[in-house]
């Protein structure tokens, strides 16, 4: 178990699973992850972004993310709150749900959910995953029981996409580190640069250059996480150094990128 700043990633087992124990004033801004994140509130209350728009949990709710989806959270009074949560591989929710509804697309229709039941389906989950001898079994079951009632299938009607922008984050998300200019983005894309930052922020609920940036956190963690040096992660991520780094992890995840590291782990 690493503690850092109220923060605790735990063991998990497992695999494309990470659980995490927080319990923390500290206030998070807009920011993306590449899996989709569950959790529970334990005490106290939190306000937040989300891609429905501002919302509060309160001790008990149920909280939910999508990859990609911008999102923040602050405490509602300086006690902070207290929370857990799982992240979750995309290929194991939707390996997971494919299981419950065969040939469906899914993703999280509400960022807090107000239900005993599955509030309690979360927390065997969360026990099974970072119980001290772990359980495949028990794991799996407990993944699919919360998933049968939480998952919801994806909407059709989507917002069309100016191809060219969409080109631009594909862009961003295959290669953090390059060195890109809002005049050339546009230029690809066939638009302004004003026309470009408006249907790109619609897009991805983010500026170009702060996506760029979460990309860029993104793609150091896995590579800290694959026991990459720090400073050479850093380097391969597209940060300035590995203070930037660092100051970035701190703020999206609450560790310190050397928390994640194995050899920290271990």
């Amino acid at each position: 178990m690493t503690v850092a700043r109220g923060f605790q990633l735990l063991p998990s087992g497992m695999a494309g699973v990470q659980a995490v124990a927080a319990d923390s004033a500290q206030a998070f801004g807009r920011h993306i992850h590449e899996e989709f994140g569950i959790g529970v509130i334990e005490r106290g209350a939190q306000k937040s972004a989300s891609g429905h728009g501002i919302v509060e949990a309160a001790a008990g709710d149920m909280i939910t993310v999508n990859p990609g989806e911008v999102h923040d959270g602050k405490p509602c009074d300086a006690s902070g709150r207290r929370w857990r949560m799982l992240y979750v591989d995309p290929a194991r929710i939707i390996n997971a749900a494919r299981d419950v509804a065969p040939g469906t697309g899914f993703e999280f229709r509400a960022p807090v959910i107000r239900d005993v039941a599955l509030t309690s389906r979360f927390r065997a989950l969360f026990d099974a995953v970072t119980a001290p001898h772990g359980d495949g079994l028990r794991s799996e079951a407990a993944l699919l029981a919360l998933i049968a009632r939480l998952l919801q299938p994806v909407p059709h009607d989507r917002p069309a996409v100016v191809a060219g922008v969409a080109a631009a984050r594909e862009h961003m998300d295959d290669d953090p580190a390059a060195e890109l200019t809002l005049t050339a983005l546009a230029t690809g894309a066939g638009l302004s640069r004003y026309q470009f930052l408006r249907a790109f922020t619609r897009l991805t609920g983010l500026p170009p250059h702060a996506y760029l940036l979460q990309r860029r956190v993104q793609r150091a963690r896995q590579l800290v996480r694959n026991g990459l040096p720090l400073a050479d992660a850093a380097a391969a991520s597209g940060f300035a150094d590995q203070s930037h780094m660092t100051r970035c992890f701190v703020r999206n995840f609450g560790l310190t990128p050397g928390t994640m590291a194995p050899s920290l782990r271990a």
